[in-house]
């Protein structure tokens, strides 16, 4: 059983900055690719950041220039550097371990961890 743990979540005046943790339990973490997602009340999920075996990053267009995806597969985690934060980007972000960008039936999921935007 894999379980994922999101963690570095909280409230953050614009602009500003938070780093995003994704913790696996399995060191078969490294054989999968990594997308946080986000979602807002009202609205569907959304991949913002996804990084592959090999490093490789794709990221959503309104995300590109600000957001920063990363892993350490020593230590079984994936980050999400998140700079010049806007009210928009409140959302529950949340870790997924599979296959890229678009989830599916095999996927591991964490449970999120609450970014909030505001003065």
């Amino acid at each position: 059983q894999v379980q994922l743990v999101e963690s570095g979540g909280g409230l953050v005046e614009p602009g500003g900055s938070l780093t995003l943790s994704c913790l696996a339990s399995r060191s078969i973490f490294r054989y999968y690719d990594i997308t946080w997602h986000r979602q807002v009340p009202g609205k569907q999920r959304e991949p913002i950041a996804s990084i592959d075996d090999d490093d490789r990053t794709t990221y959503a267009d309104f995300v590109q220039g600000r957001f920063t995806i990363s892993r350490d597969n020593a230590k079984n985690t994936a980050y999400l550097q998140m700079n010049s934060l806007k009210p928009e980007d409140t959302a529950v972000y949340t870790c997924n371990m599979g296959s890229g960008w678009n989830p599916t039936s095999g996927d591991f999921w964490g449970q999120g961890t609450q970014v909030t935007v505001s003065s």
